[in-house]
């Protein structure tokens, strides 16, 4: 099993920054990937960002130029630097770890961000 803590969500205001931490802690990470992923209320849950066991990191294109995802997956640690955040930003942000075997999908807890206007 693997257990997935995320911190550094909060209230912020327009144009402010933020940066969120994730921590996994459990099995040993083999050939996994990193990301985030947000649910707004009363919307599905949707990407955000992700970062390879090789180091490769893809942004979701609405976040891109404002949404950095690194980290260093072997070590099992997970930030994401958020600038410039608009309202349209707010919801709950999930660490995800994903990895290559049968049922290797796991969730932390969620860590709110609110943006006010």
């Amino acid at each position: 099993q693997v257990q997935l803590v995320e911190s550094g969500g909060g209230l912020v205001q327009a144009g402010g920054s933020l940066r969120l931490f994730c921590a996994a802690s459990g099995r040993t990470f083999r050939r996994y990937a990193m990301g985030w992923f947000r649910q707004a209320p009363g919307k599905e849950r949707e990407f955000v960002a992700v970062i390879t066991e090789g180091g490769a990191a893809r942004t979701e294109d609405s976040v891109k130029g404002r949404f950095t995802v690194s980290g260093d997956v072997r070590k099992r640690l997970l930030y994401l630097d958020m600038n410039n955040l608009t309202p349209e930003d707010t919801g709950v942000y999930y660490c995800n770890a994903h990895g290559l075997a049968p049922g290797a999908d796991y969730w932390g807890q969620g860590t709110q961000v609110t943006v006010s206007s």
